[in-house]
């Protein structure tokens, strides 16, 4: 099982043992897309909603998710979020993007917790709208960026990042 850092030599699964690493200042970012019928959107952006605020409720949702990201993946590390930044925003009539940024100053990186904020936001948007909408689709979600630690910084390339809104119309 060589190069799977969460496998055993015998292909057991183990929780990374992180604590020799250096503690250092760790930034993730993600992104998440809903599609929704234009009408939705609209009723989301004029807070027409029984259930309140559409996007304030999904950017609690996605905060509290990043704080809950270890209960739900069986080998990531509990951490202490140092920050947490969630946006919402239309990329045209039909289209939301989420994004998440997540910081930490710790031995492992905020990945996970990154990608759980996106994807738990975009669900709460469904949950709150699927009364209206039943054929909302999410994604793609993928990381954008993280930094810190010893494997580096990584960025999406920015021609990719460019390219992203007009291919998911």
């Amino acid at each position: 099982m060589s190069g799977f850092t969460h496998f055993d030599n015998d292909g057991a699964s183990r929780m990374v043992d992180v604590g020799a690493k250096e503690i250092t200042h760790r930034l993730a970012r993600a992104e998440n897309f809903v599609r929704m019928r234009p009408e939705t959107l609209v009723m989301i952006l004029d807070r027409q909603f029984a259930k309140g605020d559409v996007f304030e409720v999904a950017r609690l949702a996605g905060i509290m998710a990043t704080k809950r990201t270890a209960d739900l993946i069986p080998l990531c590390h509990p951490l202490g979020i140092d920050g947490v930044d969630v946006t919402l925003i239309p990329v045209d009539s039909a289209i939301v993007r989420i994004e998440a940024t997540v910081r930490v100053q710790g031995r492992t990186g905020v990945e996970m917790e990154a990608l759980m904020a996106v994807t738990v936001a975009g669900l709460t948007i469904y949950d709150m709208c699927k009364s209206v909408d039943r054929a909302m689709t999410l994604g793609p979600a993928r990381l954008l960026e993280k930094s810190g630690g010893k494997s580096g910084h990584f960025r999406v390339n920015e021609a990719i990042l460019e390219g992203t809104e007009s291919k998911l119309r």
